[in-house]
């Protein structure tokens, strides 16, 4: 089969194309037929290098993908069912999305039933669940709340805008850009900021004491600001590294959060079809019937990849990136 092969860290063009065995399926795991998978700026970390001995080279990429199941081994699953499947260790413990099969772990399978065709089914598992788990589970967002997206032009960020307004939710969005304020507007957003840095008194402008919920996906750069943002009793909830910057040089929690606001963080390591089918399948399907947006910013070919690593890594995307395998 052909895989996206990673074989030392550098720029895009180290994603090297290559002919690999099939992997072959065995009890736990499933063989997928890739249809297509999502790009993450987490696999773009791993291959600048950031990960590590996390991630052992030579490695496949991919944290997600969707296709059809080839061999269901002992999972119960059918040949041929159209499934996605996310982290769980996919491209990191074990070879990921960026090939044209990728045995998984049935933990990780998550059975679909949808219309869409197969570049933007792609552009939903990561993106939208990450989102989600953010809004219902971190912040626990309800009906009323104002909301602040931090790195609202993501595909994360955009997610997080047409969920937070389909829950019913006041929301404000930031960027840099301002010509990306129209985009966030389609998604849903409320309120349009441009990010300086520094936008909590425009934020307390915007929602008196605060956000009720604050989403930060920039990173460690702005997150003391993001907690000046947060209203008394505010959650303030660490999600993205988009700035690139990895850590605090200086910290202190009684100084820099201020009282009674929650700090806490998601990412989509504890996402399993057990816990997240349902969300999925709901999610699609509110696609399907245009009640969420797909936020598809670019679909590219297979042995388009390492333009594609360019393309996100120069920030010239407005949502979720695509590469169809076949």
């Amino acid at each position: 089969m052909k895989a996206i092969v990673l074989t030392q860290p550098g720029p895009p063009d180290v994603l090297e194309i290559r002919e690999i065995p099939t992997p072959t399926a065995r009890p736990g795991w499933v063989l997928v037929h890739v249809k297509a998978f999502g790009l993450n700026r987490s696999e773009m970390f791993t291959r600048q290098g950031h990960s590590g001995t996390a991630v052992q080279l030579p490695r496949v990429l991919g944290i997600e993908c969707v296709g059809v199941v080839d061999d269901p081994s002992d999972s119960g699953l059918r040949r041929g069912q159209t499934v996605a499947a996310v982290m769980g260790g996919m491209g990191r413990q074990f070879d990921g999305g960026y090939a044209q099969y990728c045995l998984l772990p049935v933990a990780q399978i998550m059975p679909i039933e949808t219309r869409l065709p197969w570049d933007q089914l792609a552009a939903i598992p990561e993106t939208y669940l990450t989102a989600w788990g953010c809004l219902a589970d971190a912040i626990d967002v309800k009906t009323g709340d104002t909301l602040l997206v931090r790195g609202g032009t993501s595909s994360v960020g955009m997610a997080a805008i047409a969920l937070g307004k389909r829950l019913g939710c006041s929301v404000a969005a930031t960027t840099r850009n301002p010509m990306k304020q129209d985009a966030l507007t389609a998604a849903g957003a409320q309120h349009v900021l441009i990010d300086n840095g520094q936008i909590a008194s425009d934020v307390k402008r915007l929602f008196g004491a605060g956000a009720a919920g604050v989403l930060e996906l920039i990173g460690t750069g702005t997150l003391l600001d993001s907690l000046q943002c947060a209203a008394p009793k505010g959650v303030v909830c660490f999600a993205g590294m988009l700035g690139g910057q990895w850590s605090l040089e200086r910290f202190e929690p009684v100084v820099s959060i201020p009282s009674t606001v929650k700090l806490t963080a998601y990412t989509t390591h504890i996402v399993t079809a057990a816990n997240s089918t349902q969300a999925l399948q709901r999610i699609v399907s509110d696609v399907e019937t245009r009640r969420l947006p797909l936020n598809l910013d670019r679909v590219f070919r297979f042995d388009e990849i390492v333009e594609a690593h360019r393309y996100m890594e120069d920030n010239r995307a407005t949502g979720k990136l695509v590469v169809i395998v076949d």
